[in-house]
């Protein structure tokens, strides 16, 4: 048998570490809940470690969860998020920047996919033109813009955008070690918002 606290207890210190209010609703949450389900106290775990990064600062990773709220459409966790993020000392620029950047990504995401897979001369040779001013001098700092960028290009599936954008975090004096952990709070929280 595999051994975890009283599901409602799971779910309640789940939603307590996401900053959701106690009575949130969530058909999927709620019937992994009913069924006792081992999976809910993982995904509790999940996130509390990868909040708790030796790498990446808590603010950090908050900002990070939250541009993947935002990639993900996901208005609940998007307040709950930024309301953490805020409360670690984030501020409006920061939390506007955020959005922003995921706003750019996806448009570049699409567009740098599309040049993958076509990976035809003149597709290749055009001019993006797609306007990317804020990535000349972000508020957050340009090794963090550019590891938002990597992890929402993660999200997205675009691999010459995570290849790019890995290496400039690299050149701009970030290392694999934030790139690995920035890269996991991604995907913990892309779980998450799946079953919200």
């Amino acid at each position: 048998m595999y051994p975890f606290a009283a599901t409602g207890n799971t779910k309640d210190s789940l939603y307590k570490e996401v900053n959701l209010p106690a009575d949130f609703e969530s058909v999927l949450i709620d019937k992994l809940a009913s069924l006792d389900h081992r999976y809910l106290k993982d995904l509790k775990i999940n996130i509390t470690n990868v909040l708790k990064s030796q790498n990446i600062n808590r603010k950090e990773a908050l900002l990070i969860a939250l541009s993947v709220a935002i990639n993900e459409k996901n208005a609940n966790v998007i307040s709950a998020i930024e309301a953490l993020a805020i409360a670690e000392g984030a501020e409006e620029k920061e939390i506007a920047e955020v959005s922003a950047c995921v706003s750019l990504m996806n448009a570049n995401n699409v567009f740098y996919r599309f040049r993958h897979f076509m990976d035809e001369e003149f597709y290749n040779n055009a001019p993006a033109g797609i306007k990317m001013s804020i990535m000349v001098n972000p508020v957050l700092g340009k090794e963090f813009f550019e590891l938002l960028s990597l992890v929402v290009s993660a999200l997205n599936g675009c691999e010459m955008c995570v290849t790019s954008h890995e290496q400039s975090v690299l050149n701009h004096g970030g290392t694999q070690a934030r790139i690995f952990d920035a890269v996991r709070i991604g995907a913990i929280f892309k779980s998450f918002t799946v079953l919200v």
